[in-house]
């Protein structure tokens, strides 16, 4: 039986890159495309396709466009989404929200903040109450900082592996189920924020990834529940990592993750219902202007819908919590030579309809 979200989903495979068995070539030396059931199983042909299709290195890769029968919003629907964020001094944030028509206004005279708790119970009135007000305070976007769009968020469980094209790169297997580490919160800052490479750091690296909210506590979900019931909205993260500390220090992948300021969330919180389909998102990521991470969440391995099931078999989901999907291929430790960050490089990250991120490397400031 397929666990939730384990759908079949179309790959090809590279003339010279590795076959599956059950893939075959047509009389004209054309690869015959299959589909995949997440984690590998062939289970059909489906059309034949040129070689060099949507070929990264040599690996098995899906096409970063998502399937032509998936709800896809235009630029103009994006825009009427209502996007929740937080404005103000890192610790003195307070609850905004950028209208349909572009306008930024200040909601903290209806909602304090964008706490857990109002993501877990206070998102519908709080819509009805930012639409029926007519007096709410405009603020200058340019002029105030933005912080995460969440004010207390819990555990960050991070998914590795989660893209083929990276797992390739890597040099790894596709895994056979989802891989986890924890971030703590503490690792979140703001989209915008300058993000501090701690000391003895010679790999530091980024990956741009869309960030599942958790609305409704999910614990040991049936395989007969909808695990996108207790999905409260999305929102960007940069999943930085620092791959010495990472890989070559021993233990576990932790000691590469939880550094201080490996988390910029946001800009903006985006509600559920606004993202008509979470695996049709288009995501980039630059370094000093130049492209490294161009893709689509359709090529995940593991759907955002088994995800959720898969880590509620294993820790209590509870409201603020932020899940970390994975990232594509492109990352700095794929390249070779290897492309890791140094201070001054500036990286940026944009999601389709969830924004874009900015934000500036510089060494830590140690305190003593």
């Amino acid at each position: 039986m397929l666990r939730p979200g384990r759908e079949p989903r179309a790959f090809q495979v590279g003339s010279n890159g590795p076959r599956c068995p059950a893939a075959r070539t047509s009389a004209a030396g054309r690869l015959v495309a299959g589909a995949f059931v997440d984690g590998g199983l062939l289970v059909r042909a489906v059309t034949e396709c040129d070689p060099d299709d949507h070929l990264h290195g040599n690996f098995l890769t899906a096409p970063s466009t998502p399937p032509a029968d998936r709800a896809r919003r235009t630029d103009k629907e994006w825009t009427q989404t209502m996007k929740l964020l937080r404005v103000g001094p890192a610790g003195s944030e307070v609850a905004a929200c950028l209208r349909p028509d572009g306008t930024l206004v200040d909601i903290s005279d209806l909602v304090p903040d964008i706490t857990s708790d109002l993501i877990a119970s206070g998102l519908p009135a709080l819509r009805s109450a930012i639409g029926e007000a007519t007096d709410l305070p405009v603020l200058d976007g340019g002029a105030v900082r933005t912080g995460a769009p969440i004010a207390d968020p819990g555990k960050v469980v991070c998914v590795g592996l989660n893209y083929r094209e990276h797992a390739a790169e890597a040099g790894l297997s596709v895994p056979d189920e989802p891989i986890l580490f924890m971030k703590a919160p503490y690792t979140v800052n703001g989209p915008h924020d300058d993000v501090p490479i701690p000391p003895g750091s010679v790999k530091t690296d980024y990956e741009v990834e869309l960030a599942v909210v958790i609305g409704r506590e999910a614990r040991y979900l049936a395989e007969s529940d909808d695990p996108l019931r207790h999905v409260a909205g999305y929102t960007i993260s940069n999943d930085v990592s620092e791959r010495a500390f990472q890989l070559e220090r021993g233990g576990q992948w932790d000691k590469g993750k939880n550094c201080e300021g490996f988390n910029p969330l946001g800009p903006w919180f985006v509600t559920a219902d606004e993202v008509p389909d979470p695996q049709a998102l288009g995501l980039e990521l630059r370094v000093n202007g130049q492209i490294r991470q161009r893709s689509n969440t359709s090529d995940m391995i593991f759907s955002i819908r088994h995800l959720v099931w898969y880590v509620s078999q294993f820790m209590a989901l509870q409201p603020g919590d932020v899940i970390n999907t994975g990232t594509p291929a492109g990352v700095g430790s794929g390249f070779d030579p290897a492309r890791f960050l140094e201070a001054g490089d500036v990286v940026e990250l944009t999601i389709e309809g969830l924004g874009a991120q900015r934000h500036t490397f510089v060494p830590a400031q140690v305190r003593r």
